[in-house]
């Protein structure tokens, strides 16, 4: 096993119990040159009222306890199901009492264990239109810039759909998804109110923003018109957007201290303007003769 997976991959990922020695497809190790930073065990924290982080130091799970069941949104990589699991279990809750699993983006890094998880905790994953389409696949869409790597994760059979400004109510929570296209068109971000006594804060998990693409991919050709555009569309919603606390899928977006999100004054704002200039610098670079 440790063979197949490659070595420094195994003992990070033994590291923080996601591996168990079974044999469970779902759950196979995605191996990329970033794994073993993503998968940089954390502890369970508080983010804000009953808000929690229960993923990794490079890849951001959060955690509502909505007071008639949980919500967990993103699902990190396939490896990752069992111990976010074992996180949700440090910090008092139950697994089966996940309901719902909010999906930011189909991509392997958020996505690769939305299908551990779900069938573990029996819980329902929801996530944009195309979003859907793309997990229900088990790989990007055609559009998606990335698409070009090509890789894999466990499909998600059973999923429901949200659209833009729609809400999902669980107990005392209401979430709002946000469509933020363009890192794939299929991406979402969600905010929701958490109070601690008579303070209340909205949260925001943003999905990606970045401008990355596989290797000849090229922004200005006249097929990604729709996805510059969808850029622009998410640089309007983050602006617009109320965000007291700023989750990113990988913490390092939102925060450049360290931090496992960014709780400073207009960070949702700060997210999208960082993409701005990466995918205004991406397209000058691609204009240059």
């Amino acid at each position: 096993m440790i063979e197949t997976i490659g070595l420094l991959t195994w003992l990070v990922a033994a590291a923080s119990g996601s591996i168990d020695g079974g044999d469970d497809p779902l759950t196979k190790p995605f191996v990329s040159s970033h794994s073993a930073e993503w998968l940089s065990p954390a502890p369970s924290e508080k983010i804000f009222g009953d808000s929690y982080l229960v993923g990794f130091g490079g890849l951001s799970v959060a955690l509502i306890d909505t007071g008639d069941g949980l919500i967990l949104v993103d699902g990190a990589l396939p490896q990752a199901a069992p111990a976010i699991l074992a996180n949700v279990r440090k910090l008092g809750f139950k697994p089966e009492d996940i309901k719902y699993i909010l999906s930011t983006e189909p991509h392997p890094d958020h996505a690769g264990g939305l299908a551990a998880l779900a069938r573990d905790t029996g819980a329902t994953v929801v996530a944009s239109v195309r979003g859907a389409e793309a997990l229900r696949s088990g790989r990007r869409a055609a559009d998606d810039p990335q698409f070009g790597y090509d890789m894999r994760f466990p499909p998600v059979a059973r999923t429901r759909t949200i659209g833009d400004g729609e809400t999902l109510r669980l107990g005392k929570t209401v979430v709002t998804a946000h469509a933020t296209p363009g890192h794939t068109m299929g991406s979402m971000s969600w905010s929701w109110r958490a109070c601690e006594a008579s303070a209340c804060r909205t949260i925001v998990f943003a999905s990606s923003l970045n401008p990355v693409s596989a290797d000849g991919y090229r922004y200005t050709a006249p097929s990604s018109a729709a996805i510059v555009a969808g850029f622009q569309q998410s640089y309007r919603t983050m602006d617009a957007l109320a965000c007291d606390i700023l989750i990113t899928g990988h913490p390092d977006n939102a925060s450049a201290d360290g931090a496992r999100y960014s709780d400073k004054p207009g960070a949702c704002r700060a997210l999208a303007d960082r993409s701005r200039r990466a995918l205004a610098a991406r397209l000058a670079e691609e204009k240059a003769p």
